[in-house]
């Protein structure tokens, strides 16, 4: 009887290291490496363009050398000061890398900006090297909350003061380094807590387009 219980019991681990085998061969990726879903990186990375990095979102910056793990998501930064100064038509203007942290309710200035060929954009949008109509849903955010590009596609959800809020779609950096030049159709940087929306941005939010600026908050959709 004990003969044939331990049999069972072999059995019954081989058949387990079977039906795993699969799982136990399945390579998981760390910075950089191959991937085609998420559940191919290690951790909390995530698959970019075929290959595991740091999810913005999240804010790990695991591949970036740093091997810390910071409260604020990428692009964002609780001490965010300026980098330096970009002097501009004779006025000085704060140059910044960094923006305030994200949250489920950033707080923005939203500004007018205009995506079309000729617009006040200046070169196409750095996403997708195209230019948008004023009629489409779309944004530029601050260098730092653009993170590199890594929010370049992603719609956000924009709330304004009256209580009416859109999602709009990432196309561009509005680059709070540089500017005053023909790339950026002569504007200085912009701030670091700028949300840039298109016209069609404003129109569904109800906001009025000659004011130029208005308070809002906003978060990944």
């Amino acid at each position: 009887m004990a003969h044939r219980s331990s049999l069972v019991f072999l059995a019954s681990i081989c058949l387990f290291n079977i039906i795993n085998l699969p799982f136990l061969s399945h390579a998981i990726s760390s910075c950089n490496g191959a991937c085609n879903t998420n559940d191919d990186c290690d951790g909390q990375l995530i698959c970019i363009n075929g290959k595991c990095n740091d999810d913005p979102d999240v804010g790990t910056h695991t591949c970036d050398g740093s091997g810390s793990t910071p409260s604020s998501p990428s692009g964002g930064d609780d001490n965010c000061q300026s980098s330096g100064t970009l002097s501009c038509n004779g006025n000085s203007y704060p140059q910044y890398t960094c923006s305030p942290p994200v949250s489920s309710s950033t707080q923005a200035i939203l500004t007018l900006n205009d995506f079309s060929e000729g617009g006040d954009g200046g070169d196409p949008s750095k996403c997708d090297e195209k230019y948008h109509d004023n009629s489409e849903q779309v944004v530029a955010l601050s260098t730092g909350w653009y993170s590199e590009g890594s929010r370049c596609g992603n719609m956000i959800r924009i709330t304004a003061s009256n209580g009416n809020s859109v999602t709009a779609k990432v196309v561009d950096e509005c680059d709070s380094v540089n500017g005053c030049d023909n790339e950026h159709a002569g504007q200085p940087p912009c701030r670091n807590n700028i949300v840039d929306g298109s016209k069609a941005v404003w129109d569904a939010l109800g906001l009025d387009t000659t004011v130029g600026e208005e308070q809002v908050t906003w978060s990944m959709a």
